[in-house]
């Protein structure tokens, strides 16, 4: 596929040599429900490019509790990016796509011949950890719905349209968070005119009301990954 026809920000917006360097490894894959694209602290052998769908990179703590640490759209992952052949947390899909598959060696040899894939690839890196530590901060310091209202602008940031197809257990995960708690604020947000929520699905139907709701909780960093603002990955 021509680069300029490409979904992935990743691709899309590298220098057409650095593109050139990637693409002949370049494979097209299907992305389900729950495929792990990382397992924990095992050998990572592909870097994924979503064209569609969403996946959570999720930390879990000792007794099996987990929760997102950062998302990925139309993106990668940063462990291999940052020199590292293995990760703590796990990276599955959580909505369904399809995108990209490359051979970690492939990356890291094109990684090694162009500094200025390496510097696209850092910056996209960097705005991501940058996401992971507002996320932290978030969930220390906001009230469940506005956390809610933040997550689901952002996935709505990597999907086509304003319908997402997500489950409140599922949901209960991404936030770290009770399911009943969940239920509760997602109620929050459908009185307040919001959204419309019904079994597996949710439709965001007053998007400035959500940025309002979430009182600075989604800015300028959360919209920070490429198409956006400037850069992102996973």
């Amino acid at each position: 596929m021509p680069q300029s026809l490409l979904r992935n920000h990743v691709l899309k917006t590298l220098s057409s040599e650095d593109f050139a360097l990637l693409r002949a490894s370049l494979h097209h894959v299907e992305l389900n429900i729950k495929d792990q694209l990382e397992v924990s602290y095992q050998p990572i052998e592909r870097v994924y490019f979503p064209e569609m769908g969403i996946a959570s990179v999720v930390a879990t703590m000792t007794g099996g509790r987990k929760s997102e640490v950062g998302i990925v759209g139309h993106e990668t992952g940063v462990a291999v990016i940052l020199g590292q052949d293995k990760s703590p947390n796990e990276t599955y899909i959580q909505v369904a796509g399809n995108g990209w598959i490359l051979p970690v060696e492939a990356l890291r040899s094109a990684i090694a011949e162009s500094q200025s894939l390496r510097e696209s690839l850092l910056r996209y890196a960097h705005a991501f950890l940058i996401q992971s530590s507002r996320t932290a901060l978030v969930n220390g310091h906001s009230k469940i719905e506005e956390r809610l209202a933040r997550w689901l602008l952002m996935v709505q940031d990597r999907v086509e349209g304003n319908k997402i197809y997500l489950t409140h257990e599922f949901l209960a995960t991404m936030l770290g968070a009770q399911r009943p708690g969940v239920t509760t604020a997602l109620q929050m947000l459908e009185y307040r005119g919001l959204v419309h929520a019904k079994r597996g699905e949710i439709t965001i139907i007053d998007r400035v009301g959500m940025i309002r709701l979430t009182h600075g909780a989604y800015g300028e960093e959360e919209q920070s990954h490429f198409g956006l603002a400037s850069a992102q990955v996973s």
